[in-house]
């Protein structure tokens, strides 16, 4: 049987967030134009494939600054959950076992609560 661990919230919590931010700015990178500066389109059939792109009007000064701030928060996040003090009562052996599952512990669904309940 897989080993459980019992994360801290705060470890818990900040990786959930992590998932949120990197969602996010996925989100918007793909809903931005393809060059972050004005760009001519251009199409190139000499490669192993075709690339074609049209003309990109880049991004605005408020696009920028959102990119910029939610790559900052992921790496802050990124930062704080793989240094959390968590990982040195792990095991050096479990520790990538402990991270996968830290990382999909939003994907368990908790155990039903059994006995009565008042």
């Amino acid at each position: 049987m897989a080993k459980t661990y019992d994360f801290p919230s705060d470890l818990r919590a900040g990786q959930e967030e992590l998932h949120q931010v990197r969602a996010e700015l996925s989100a918007l990178l793909k809903r931005l134009p393809w060059s972050v500066e004005p760009a001519d389109g251009f199409s190139d059939d000499n490669g192993w494939r075709k690339v074609e792109r049209p003309a990109s009007p880049g991004w605005t000064a408020d696009e920028q600054a959102e990119v910029e701030k939610l790559r900052r928060r992921e790496h802050e996040l990124a930062v704080f959950v793989s240094g959390h003090r968590f990982w040195a009562e792990v095991a050096t052996a479990d520790r990538v076992e402990a991270r996968t599952r830290l990382k999909h512990a939003h994907e368990e669904t908790p155990p039903e609560p059994t006995g009565p309940t008042a």
